[in-house]
């Protein structure tokens, strides 16, 4: 899970500036002084201060685009051996998370016949003999190349556990 965290810089008002009004004793003559207010605008954020503002502001926006991963479940709500979706769409460079749910254990396999080209079907998927063994375990993948990426859970292939995603 992602952690925002927000930061506020807080400015003082300044109060402007006060008019005051004599009248001196001369003939037809109205004389207006302006005098400023007395500094009341005080800085009390250092340099250092917003600094470290402006990188937890930066933080937190890393943090909420990491939040913006796609799920699909290793097996069903109904323990099915599925992934849940089994079809869908990614932008290029945004993370997959392959969550296990039920009917494990599951790997997730990307096949290299059905891969763009280029691409290291090693480097993106789990090895054949690895597994998530326990509900709620993870395995997360992000793909860079546009293209059609076909994938399979090894123990389950011939059950037809298997799927595919668009990275566009």
């Amino acid at each position: 899970m992602a952690s925002v965290i927000s930061s506020a810089v807080s400015v003082p008002s300044f109060t402007g500036l006060k008019a005051v009004a004599t009248r001196a004793n001369t003939a037809a003559t109205n004389v207006v002084k302006v005098a400023a207010a007395g500094p009341k605008l005080s800085v009390k954020a250092s340099l250092k201060e917003a600094a470290i503002t402006a990188v937890a502001v930066s933080a937190s926006a890393l943090l909420a685009s990491n939040a913006l991963a796609f799920d699909v479940l290793l097996g069903d709500n109904d323990g099915g051996l599925a992934f849940e979706p089994a079809t869908f769409s990614v932008p290029a460079g945004e993370k997959i998370v392959f969550k296990n749910n039920r009917g494990f254990p599951h790997n997730v396999v990307f096949d290299e016949d059905e891969i763009p080209a280029g691409v290291d079907a090693a480097k993106i998927s789990m090895g054949e003999d690895d597994y998530l063994n326990a509900g709620g375990e993870e395995y997360s993948v992000t793909l860079t190349e546009k293209g059609t990426y076909s994938f399979y859970c090894a123990p389950h292939q011939g059950a037809g556990m298997v799927g595919k995603v668009t990275v566009t």
